[in-house]
């Protein structure tokens, strides 16, 4: 039986105009948010927002960059910082899939809402031809790349979606890039055919231009904005800083259309792009190993 949620009055915001998706029957539709777990009022406004937006659009499936609930991580918190600026969503039957940032608790692995299976990193396919990756970037060690190796080897010709906390490319000036995790990520990405990587840590958006095929994307301002700090770079294909926003996402057989929205609903940036071609055949290292 569906879970019931109730909270205290959800600040509803009027609708600016708004360009729908392509909204196809039998496509794929998801949400994106990064760095969520304020419990202030812009997470409420941009939760109400997304909730409007669901109805028109009716994605049931939430992937959160990390930074899920800042501070004490005690009940009540979670249901401040999460449920109920999300209320209006869990009472849809929306499903929120977790991935863990730094100023997260391992316990959070724990939490149902959170569907992480008790799991730092996992995967789940939400539809078929849709494949999702959750990674914990703050601790990328050889056990979790052999069973990212494995899981992308076993995917096929899916869609392929990373995501994670810390962006491998970002023009912040707070953080920015996380070479490291780039230098240890990017070849198996590159080598099973990953569409697109999102992550969070960066408190704005930017779209990056496709690298090594990829198409990156910074969604960290989901609850937070640090103004001004995107500081573009000859990578940057469009940036927001200027207020809270979120993504949405729709997969359309062989394509995957996005628009980032702000807070107050603008459309701050849109397009679309093609699944790359399937990978030839591949064997994982760790596959190979236990022959």
């Amino acid at each position: 039986m569906r879970r019931a949620f109730s909270l205290l009055p959800v600040l509803w915001l009027t609708c600016s105009a708004w360009a729908q998706l392509p909204n196809q029957p039998g496509s794929f539709r998801f949400a994106v948010i990064g760095d969520s777990g304020t419990g202030g009022r812009s997470q409420y406004e941009v939760g109400a927002r997304l909730a409007d937006m669901q109805k028109k659009f009716p994605f049931q499936t939430v992937v959160m960059l990390g930074d899920n609930i800042y501070g004490g991580q005690t009940p009540k918190d979670f249901q401040k910082k999460f449920e109920w600026p999300y209320v209006g969503l869990l009472n849809s039957g929306v499903k929120f899939y977790a991935s863990l940032g730094n100023h997260d608790s391992d316990a959070q692995q724990s939490y149902k809402l959170f569907n992480m299976g008790r799991r730092r990193y996992y995967s789940f396919t939400p539809q078929e031809g849709v494949h999702f990756f959750a990674l914990d970037s703050n601790r990328v060690d050889q056990a979790q790349l052999a069973w990212l190796e494995e899981e992308l080897a076993k995917s096929g010709g899916d869609w392929k979606i990373v995501y994670m906390h810390h962006p491998l490319y970002s023009s912040g000036g707070r953080h920015g890039s996380s070479l490291a995790l780039r230098k240890a990520l990017e070849p198996l990405l590159v080598k099973y055919g990953v569409a697109m990587a999102l992550a969070g840590h960066d408190h704005f958006y930017e779209r990056i231009t496709p690298q090594m095929g990829i198409c990156h994307f910074v969604i960290g301002g989901s609850a937070k904005v640090r103004v001004g700090d995107c500081l573009g770079s000859e990578l940057t294909a469009k940036s927001f800083d200027r207020d809270n926003s979120f993504a949405l996402m729709e997969i359309n057989g062989d394509t995957l259309h996005f628009q980032a929205i702000s807070r107050t609903g603008k459309v701050v940036d849109e397009g679309s792009f093609q699944r790359p071609p399937v990978p030839e055949r591949v064997t994982s290292t760790a596959s190979k190993a236990a022959r």
